[in-house]
């Protein structure tokens, strides 16, 4: 069973994204700010990482740089579902080691989650899902 770490703050989308991924059969963990991350990810290294840009006390950039530069996490892949849309915000992820891109607004849950399945068995290949 895939364990799957969600890094976001706005409890809506936290439930529907843990309730969706449960529903699927993953275990998932929530982190409700950026420091909480790295204490998820030190209890158990997840297999992909949902994460938000835009966090309280550590933003979703440094996340993402961190975990990129971790000799143990690098690896994971990392979906950003964010409200930035801006190009220059989806290329500095991407630059950063961002497996893919979501903009919240332009994208269902259903579809989240059909794109961590994806990533999960082994097809997640495209970049920026604008």
């Amino acid at each position: 069973m895939s364990h799957i770490l969600v890094v976001e703050d706005e409890e809506f989308l936290v439930r529907a994204l843990k309730d969706n991924l449960e529903s699927e059969g993953y275990t998932v963990a929530v982190a409700m700010d950026g420091e909480a991350a790295f204490t998820e990810l030190e209890k158990r290294k997840p297999d992909l990482i949902l994460l938000d840009l835009l966090l309280p006390k550590k933003n979703g950039f440094d996340v993402l740089k961190e975990v990129k530069e971790h000799l143990e996490w690098k690896i994971i892949p990392v979906i950003i579902l964010s409200n930035l849309g801006e190009d220059s915000e989806i290329k500095r992820a991407l630059e950063l080691g961002a497996s893919d891109y979501f903009v919240k607004s332009q994208h269902p849950i259903q579809e989240v989650v059909d794109k961590v399945r994806e990533y999960l068995l082994g097809k997640g290949a495209s970049k920026a899902q604008l």
